[in-house]
């Protein structure tokens, strides 16, 4: 019993690192190592160094949304988390699923571009008329090649036919919500 408590506790003590390494290594996301990151970048570096991030939006021809950015561009110190809103409505007469689909250029920043929320990791539904602020935060790490003066967050958001019907389905041929048996 004692050697099963002792591969339980080695086991759990693990999964942070394992966690790690699975986010950077399978999934391209790079987590905040917090201040330890900037000691070993340097602070003052990061301190002096802005770049432009650019904001772009829009809705595929396929789904009845006007989906844009709340500001076009922001200036950003690396290493610090900021957030940007997009505003999306929904212009049709019924409930409507849609997923964003993000894109960042250059491509080779985005490794150095970490969203720690956005309304992209979800799908996203608008009742019929409805609107709704979405945020994005996000942190430019501070290893960002220094020729990389601006960066541009697109996102396009499309159709999702499978969930959208789902909804449709739940709500019955009035559009009322069915009740549950």
């Amino acid at each position: 019993m004692l050697g099963v408590a002792l591969a339980a506790f080695g086991f759990a003590f693990s999964l942070v690192p394992l966690y790690r390494i699975a986010c950077q290594k399978v999934f391209g996301v790079r987590l905040e190592q917090g201040p330890a990151v900037a000691r070993e970048g340097g602070a003052a570096a990061a301190d002096a160094r802005w770049i432009t991030v650019q904001f772009d939006g829009g809705a595929n021809s396929k789904l009845p949304w006007k989906f844009s950015p709340e500001q076009a561009s922001m200036r950003v110190q690396l290493g610090r988390q900021y957030q940007a809103l997009y505003f999306a409505r929904n212009a049709a007469d019924r409930t409507i699923v849609g997923n964003a689909v993000p894109s960042l250029a250059p491509a080779r920043a985005s490794g150095y571009f970490n969203k720690t929320e956005c309304f992209c990791f979800t799908a996203q539904t608008l009742e019929a008329g409805e609107s709704r602020d979405m945020p994005v935060r996000f942190i430019v790490d501070p290893a960002l090649p220094a020729d990389v003066k601006t960066i541009t967050l697109s996102y396009t958001f499309y159709k999702n036919d499978t969930q959208t019907a789902a909804v449709a389905a739940a709500k019955g041929p009035a559009g009322v919500a069915r009740a549950a048996p």
